[in-house]
């Protein structure tokens, strides 16, 4: 997608001395446009849209990235994080990136059932680091997401309707504020803040460490059951009509796409457009085959691969792609759902589509329902379902095609919305509006957050992302 070139700092000599004083004064990189690492340094899993600042710290610890956050605080620079890459907010040109693929530290405590995860760190490291311990984070269906992006944002993870968000879950965070200051927020230390980033996420400070709690889960039943086109209508009713039922220990998911007619596509799914019923339930393998019998009464499947697993394998049953690639996605959280309205969402993002598109529901309800003991940001508990549509993008014209569409599929879930989830808003490279940021949050949440975002980060240093505008309190 286009760019934009502009670098306020180009050319600046007393600036260009000024890196070369921060390059020395930190552990890892520092990159400026020009230098053979800049692009990889900027680029994530989103291929779509890169950041193009002014210059690159590829922090290496926690020092590194206050030592970044003050020298920006001196320069009049934004400030914007990267771990992966998988949502960047703001694709603008100018300021300071901080890319924390180097703090790749994880530390569990199987007594105390936590875990410890620098701000590089994604969840495959967590899941391999737990799962001999009989333990499981609450990760997203994608291993190579990363964790504190992930979890400041709320966490939608496998185990969600028995367990609620990973937000719900944390101890302990370390940040780097606005004042270059690093500080080790819990609830009794800094209740504001301790609520604020878990949900707010990177509007308060730059995250180098989050400490949660880990589950006792060592294995779940879970899978896809995988029904062809003409099965899609039935699927649908069948799955809506199955999650008024679940007990809290389901946590599934109906996603629909259309897959080429190409070697590196399983051979019962090529060329064909196909719902995807997506399951994980904590309970016996016994119980979740009678559980799963309304559904397999649909019809044949194309593939059925329930069966028992091992947490360190529920990556499989999304097989989420884990290359980089091109892509706009966004969601709309809804109160409840029913078939004809999504045989209109169906109408624009399924076979008819003018461009590759996913669309998902995902059940909510159950813990996500809930506020934890100590409550956060995370809005919208009363959702009961959130429907995600991802547009795959092939090059700059099927850009607004894709928001137009987008556009579309909100437009037929508008009556029945609440707002829209953090995780799942991937961004289009520009800076969303208020309105748009206003729609993740409850609107006493929002002022709260807006009040605190002045306090924490009066000059507004860290905007890049879903920015509160604090003149909204």
């Amino acid at each position: 997608m286009a760019e934009n070139n502009a670098h306020r700092h180009e050319g600046d000599p007393a600036f260009a001395a000024a890196i070369t004083v921060l390059a020395e004064r930190v552990d890892g990189p520092v990159y400026v446009p020009g230098d053979a690492e800049y692009d990889e340094e900027r680029s994530g899993f989103q291929a779509a849209f890169r950041p193009r600042p002014d210059v690159v710290v590829g922090a290496a610890g926690a020092e590194d990235v206050r030592l970044a956050v003050e020298f920006a605080g001196a320069h009049g620079l934004r400030v914007v994080v990267q771990a992966t890459g998988h949502a960047p907010a703001d694709a603008g040109a100018g300021g300071l990136l901080i890319s924390t693929r180097r703090m790749d530290g994880v530390r569990v405590d199987p007594g105390a059932r936590t875990a410890r995860a620098e701000a590089g760190v994604r969840w495959a490291a967590v899941v391999a680091a737990s799962t001999p311990h009989g333990l499981a984070p609450l990760n997203g269906s994608a291993p190579h997401v990363g964790v504190v992006a992930y979890t400041l944002g709320g966490g939608l993870g496998l185990l969600a309707r028995e367990f609620g968000y990973a937000a719900d879950h944390v101890r302990a965070i370390d940040v780097v504020t606005a004042d270059a200051t690093l500080r080790h927020v819990t609830a009794d230390s800094d209740p504001d803040l301790f609520w604020a980033l878990r949900g707010g996420r990177d509007n308060f400070g730059i995250v180098t460490s989050v400490e949660f709690d880990l589950v006792p889960v060592a294995r779940v039943y879970g899978g896809s059951l995988i029904f062809d086109s003409h099965l899609v209508e039935a699927a649908t009713a069948a799955y809506l009509a199955w999650t008024e039922t679940l007990p809290d220990e389901v946590t599934s998911s109906i996603s629909f796409i259309g897959l080429p007619d190409i070697a590196q596509v399983p051979p019962p799914l090529r060329g064909r457009h196909t719902a995807s019923i997506k399951i994980v339930y904590t309970g016996a393998a016994a119980d979740g085959e009678r559980l799963v019998a309304p559904l397999r009464a649909v019809g044949p499947r194309l593939i059925d691969d329930l069966a028992d697993l091992a947490y360190a394998d529920s990556h499989t049953i999304h097989n989420d792609p884990a290359h980089p690639h091109a892509y706009l996605g966004d969601n709309v959280m809804v109160r409840d759902l029913d078939p004809a309205t999504l045989r209109e969402v169906y109408e624009l993002a399924g076979p008819n589509a003018p461009l590759m598109v996913m669309h998902e529901v995902r059940q909510l309800g159950g813990a996500l329902s809930r506020q934890p003991a100590v409550g956060n940001a995370v809005g919208h508990r009363d959702a009961r379902y959130i429907v995600r549509v991802v547009a795959m993008l092939d090059g700059p014209a099927d850009l607004d095609v894709a928001r137009e569409l987008q556009a579309k599929v909100q437009y037929v879930l508008k009556p029945l919305s609440v707002g829209r989830n953090l995780n799942f808003v991937y961004g289009d490279g520009v800076p969303p509006t208020q309105d748009q940021v206003a729609a993740m949050y409850d609107p006493k949440a929002r002022t709260r957050l807006a009040t605190l975002k002045a306090t924490y980060d009066p000059t507004n240093l860290f905007p890049g992302n879903h920015n509160l505008d604090t003149t909204s309190r």
